[in-house]
């Protein structure tokens, strides 16, 4: 089985959850594409999907929703799974509501959807974002949690190696 993993990440917290994934999902056997949402030119011969994005002002980014997009058909017939990475430390070092993130999830049917928290390092980010994050109460800190992105990709693992696959 083929599973392509893609995430769209702005400072690499994502990008990184996205290769802790892989390489579980590779652990367990699977024949793994690792590739930006961008640099996604077709989804023939994948079985299955990995895609995850940060989270900016309640919405994904652009390349994860353009991927969404433009495969949306070949999407709807393979297995999905997606991950939201937000804002950490907004409030109590709790990811942002999934609920938030916009429609971008609602043409595409997704077998579970996930919100990790990510991290806030000030030095990484813009004038901008830091004046944003400031506002929003953000904490400093990596606030990501390892244990839950192995058990949530644990469960697709499951899923994945039921006989009906």
């Amino acid at each position: 089985m083929k599973i392509l993993v893609t995430a769209s990440s702005k400072h690499g917290t994502t990008t990184e959850i996205a290769d802790a994934i892989a390489e579980r999902l590779r652990g367990a056997g699977f024949e793994v594409v690792r590739q930006a949402p961008q640099d996604v030119v077709s989804l023939d011969g994948i079985d299955a999907v990995v895609i995850g994005s940060a989270v900016y002002m309640t919405q994904w980014m652009e390349s994860a929703t353009s991927f969404l997009e433009r495969f949306e058909t070949q999407l709807n017939r393979i297995p999905v799974w997606a991950y939201s990475v937000g804002l950490s430390g907004v409030p109590k070092h709790t990811p942002q509501d999934p609920s938030r993130i916009g429609p971008v999830l609602m043409k595409v049917h997704v077998v579970h959807h996930r919100t990790f928290p990510g991290r806030y390092i000030p030095s990484k980010l813009s004038l901008r974002e830091r004046s944003i994050a400031r506002l929003a109460g953000a904490v400093e800190g990596d606030f990501r949690d390892w244990e839950a992105v192995d058990e949530w990709t644990d469960s697709i693992i499951k899923e994945l190696s039921k006989p009906s696959r």
